[in-house]
């Protein structure tokens, strides 16, 4: 294919294809997905390092939601590029859709879930999965909850994971397939296809992802409610996304792949998505839902903000606004950095740690149950000053790690199944004559 200019692009095998060295980076990955997940497994669960039980299944929370994240974001780009019809970004498309890809079989790693609720210990985790516990911790805490077991139950609990899942596997195997599908056909009605389906799936996309989260991370506190969590849970799948998918497009091209297609003008739109979604919507959406709540001054929903700005939450509360927010912002805010691959990574490895972080902070903390009987705030306050975050803890960054690999394994097999770039998308000469205004 050739430029306007006279300039041919390199659409070779050689720089279209994954390199199969790129393969002992896979092979590492599926290694260090079995240490991390069996030794956190091993190590929390039974205890050792002072990891209790309830700790374990909420760091292995975090640690699914860390993998997932990063796909869902994955698949969110593709969908948003073809509902857009969207010249640009071909070039770049295929790391995302590897990552919407591990939706087909990610669903895997929540069966631990299933297993624990067989076992009748579902509220280690969930405590309303077993009323009459809650009822002998908090009478309040129960009545307020009773009113809301239309929705949680375990019947339908289980039957919308199950549905999250499978429209999550098949929005994966529609646009991934036919992408792959028109390499050997260039046929454009493939593109047609995705692009009429497009507006359905995002739709889709944003109803099974709103109430995940409110399944997974909000009933954690099920007395807690926020009608915006949903979209703050969206910015975090955005924020892992396109840096996964930012990490994965510097990668290929020091592998020698990508050569000529990719360019700073991709890599300045792809940091500016970052830089938008996860810098600037999450500021704004984490705001907005802490100041609505917070003046409405409701105790059902300021106790969830209060557990989270005493003892050690305090400051990790503060890290997340400088990390997630602040400090990136001020870094990437220019278009330079965005237009330089290694600086750009950089700032995308900060963006998962601190998505790490945001995750950690939805989850881990637990809302005191004598939270109703305190008077002030100060007397709150001081008595839970001492409230550890256990965020140091061994077994939360083993269980990161074997989620993270999983998913990077699965990335690096996908892209060995097709092209590095949609060779035959009747789009990708404009992709690759692309120029930022």
């Amino acid at each position: 294919m050739a430029h306007a200019s006279g300039h041919a692009f390199d659409l070779s095998a050689q720089n279209t294809q994954l390199p199969s060295f790129a393969f002992g980076f896979r092979n590492l990955a599926i290694g260090l997905a079995v240490v991390g997940l069996g030794a956190g497994a091993a190590i929390g669960y039974t205890g050792a390092l002072g990891t209790t039980p309830a700790h374990f299944w909420r760091a292995y929370l975090v640690a699914f939601l860390f993998g997932l994240t990063m796909c869902l974001g994955g698949l969110f780009f593709v969908l948003i590029q073809h509902l857009t019809r969207a010249g640009w970004s071909v070039a770049v498309r295929r790391p995302a859709e590897a990552l919407a890809s591990n939706l087909r079989w990610y669903w895997l790693l929540f069966v631990p879930f299933a297993v624990l609720w067989f076992m009748g210990k579902g509220n280690l985790l969930w405590i309303w999965a077993d009323m009459e516990s809650l009822k002998a911790i908090n009478e309040f805490d129960y009545t307020v909850v009773k009113k809301k077991v239309a929705f949680l139950t375990p019947a339908f609990f289980w039957t919308r994971a199950a549905i999250y899942f499978a429209v999550w596997a098949l929005l994966a195997w529609f646009f991934v397939g036919n992408s792959r599908a028109q390499d050997s056909t260039g046929d454009i009605s493939l593109t047609e296809r995705m692009q009429k389906w497009s507006g359905p799936a995002v739709i889709l996309f944003g109803l099974t992802t709103t109430f995940a989260a409110f399944d997974w991370i909000m009933s954690l506190s099920p007395v807690w409610f926020s009608t915006m969590f949903g979209v703050y849970f969206f910015c975090g799948c955005a924020t892992a996304g396109f840096a996964g998918m930012i990490l994965f497009t510097v990668r290929l091209q020091s592998m020698g792949v990508l050569k000529g297609l990719v360019s700073a003008e991709h890599f300045q739109d792809m940091g500016k998505l970052l830089f938008a979604f996860g810098m600037v919507f999450w500021a704004y959406i984490a705001f907005s839902q802490y100041m609505l709540i917070w003046y409405a001054n409701i105790p059902e929903e300021t106790g969830w903000f209060l557990a989270r700005q005493v003892g050690g939450w305090a400051p990790l509360s503060f890290a997340l606004l400088f990390g997630h927010f602040v400090l990136p912002f001020v870094g990437l805010i220019s278009k330079w950095p965005k237009r330089y691959p290694m600086i750009l990574a950089a700032g995308a490895v900060w963006m998962l740690c601190f998505h790490y972080v945001d995750l950690y902070w939805l989850i881990m903390p637990e809302i005191p149950h004598d939270l109703s009987s305190m008077a002030t705030y100060r007397e709150f306050s001081e008595k839970y000053a001492d409230t550890q975050t256990h965020f140091g803890n061994p077994v939360n960054f083993l269980l990161a790690i074997g989620a993270l690999a999983t998913v990077v394994a699965g990335t690096i097999t996908s892209l060995s199944r097709a092209a590095r770039v949609p060779t035959k998308d009747p789009r990708l000469n404009e992709s690759l004559k692309f120029e930022n205004m």
